[in-house]
């Protein structure tokens, strides 16, 4: 059977979604990459899709921001976060792993835990946000039509019930979540066309806005295009656990292409949120929502909601889960999988029942923007200067309890990219203006424009191209066909050799003896 590639790989038949996935961050074998760059767009799209986007979508209204201000600021983050996004797709067929450890060919086999950290971060998020509105909806139904009182303990129960189905969803792994997907991408696309209908009578364009949460125009709307860009940026760390699952040789144009067209799409949730934001006049957009709307599309709106929920929410847990089942070798990806699931369960219950939603969601989406965005300038950059040349074997080291290779540079950290990466977050931090959690010093430099990316991209780009041609790194890294641009250094490949003391070296003596 010909791959997407054009070569001859007899493919393995698709696993069924109710079969556990057996693959962790392992190498994925040429014969079981039966996904396609469509799949990669629909599990992006299904994944953004949801009310998880609709509710980034309100922030520009919520800040004060008019309608068209609002759209404009969408379209500017969706379109930025797009750009910076699209390389991210590109790993995962050469690799045939996550992009956490790709990044262990630029930032070291343990430097790559720089990924792990922002893919736990992005997890908790949008986690969090996914079971925050499915939740919230079930309880603004319950609420409008039995006439009950919205408590903290009902509130939790639905949170409860929602965060375990998805981890349920996660445990199954990467197929039931390509199924999740598809259907969320056609319920939920139905349903924000059916909102011509439900609000078509009552929807002003020219709605004026309120007053400016950062006290004029600009800094307010360089934050809402900030916050909107989070959702594409969101996907950095994970685009490669599904890309893994695409054939090698696959045409980076058509990875790139289908990242772009599902990020563009997105723009369908984002401008149902700046839409319907300025019909609502409750602190609580769900539950606002849902007593606005017509009874029919109400009930429709709880089933989606739902539905988006156990999607965005399992795409965002999958990848940590898959992740961190390397990073601690005694942890199966299931295993791992519910340890994050719990952990970003109580985070949800403290950030939406006992803090301000708004503080929260601000504050996680200004560390993912800082954080992520060097991280993929670096991994971007590291790809153009190697001519995307990768050796499978060597990014493994880490995962295998193994020292040496290709990429274990010193002590398996190459600081040339972490030195780069940890000074890019720190400026990026400096300039960030997300109140009221992140403030940074330097936040009013630009009278309160959040200079925060543009900081954090030049920074991470000076420091890591300097670094590549003041302290130029081994050839071996480069490939046959040498560097592009960048100079490289004689040397020899560390032999790959057995770490005794590392965790996944014990595990699999404990194997060995029968333990």
């Amino acid at each position: 059977m010909s791959n997407d590639a054009g070569s001859n790989v007899a493919l393995n038949a698709k696993p069924k979604a109710t079969e556990i996935e057996q693959f962790g961050v392992n190498t994925i074998p040429d014969a079981d990459r039966t996904s396609t760059p469509w799949d990669l767009f629909r599990i992006q799209f299904g994944g953004a899709n949801t009310f998880a986007t609709v509710l980034l979508g309100t922030f520009p209204i919520l800040l004060g921001l008019s309608f068209w201000q609002g759209v404009a600021a969408t379209i500017v983050g969706v379109l930025v976060g797009s750009l910076f996004l699209m390389p991210m797709g590109i790993f995962g067929p050469r690799t045939g792993t996550n992009n956490a450890v790709s990044s262990g060919a630029h930032l070291g086999v343990r430097g790559r835990i720089a990924g792990s950290f922002l893919s736990l971060l992005t997890a908790i998020a949008f986690y969090s946000i996914s079971v925050w509105v499915s939740g919230d909806a079930i309880v603004g139904a319950m609420v409008r039509m039995f006439g009950i009182e919205k408590t903290p303990l009902i509130s939790g129960i639905i949170y409860a019930v929602i965060g375990f189905i998805v981890i349920v969803v996660v445990v199954y792994g990467y197929q039931f979540m390509l199924l999740v997907n598809k259907t969320a991408v056609i319920a939920n696309t139905i349903l924000m066309l059916l909102a011509f209908v439900a609000f078509g009578g009552s929807f002003d364009p020219n709605y004026a806005g309120g007053e400016y949460a950062l006290g004029s125009f600009w800094p307010t709307f360089v934050l809402s295009a900030l916050i909107v860009m989070s959702n594409p940026i969101s996907f950095g760390a994970f685009l490669g656990d599904w890309a893994r699952y695409i054939p090698r040789g696959t045409k980076n144009s058509k990875l790139m292409g289908a990242t772009l067209l599902a990020q563009l799409a997105t723009l369908i949730p984002f401008i149902f949120g700046v839409a319907t934001a300025t019909l609502v006049t409750s602190a609580d957009y769900v539950v606002g929502l849902i007593q606005v709307a017509p009874l029919w599309y109400a009930v429709m709106l709880i089933f989606v909601a739902f539905i988006g929920g156990l999607s965005t929410g399992t795409t965002s847990l999958y990848g940590t889960g898959l992740d961190f089942s390397s990073v601690f070798p005694r942890l199966s990806r299931v295993r791992s999988t519910i340890v994050i699931g719990v952990i970003a369960f109580v985070f949800i219950l403290g950030g939406r029942l006992w803090f301000d939603l708004l503080g929260s969601v601000n504050a996680f989406i200004g560390a993912i923007v800082v954080t992520t965005t060097p991280w993929m300038v670096i991994m971007s950059i590291g790809y153009f200067v190697r001519r995307g040349y990768y050796v499978n074997e060597d990014l493994q080291v880490f995962n295998q309890g193994k020292i040496g290779g290709r990429y274990w540079f010193s002590d398996g950290f190459n600081w040339r990219a972490m030195t780069a990466w940890i000074g890019a977050a720190f400026v990026g931090l400096m300039f960030a203006n997300y109140p009221p959690v992140i403030v940074g010093p330097w936040s009013q430099l630009a009278g309160g424009i959040d200079l925060s990316l543009i900081s954090g991209i030049l920074t991470a780009a000076i420091l890591y191209l300097g670094a590549l041609f003041l302290f130029p790194e081994p050839d071996y890294v480069f490939g046959p066909q040498g560097p592009r641009l960048v100079p490289s250094a004689k040397g020899a490949v560390p032999q790959i050799v057995h770490n005794p003391q590392s965790a996944a070296a014990k595990v699999a003596a404990g194997k060995d003896s029968g333990n």
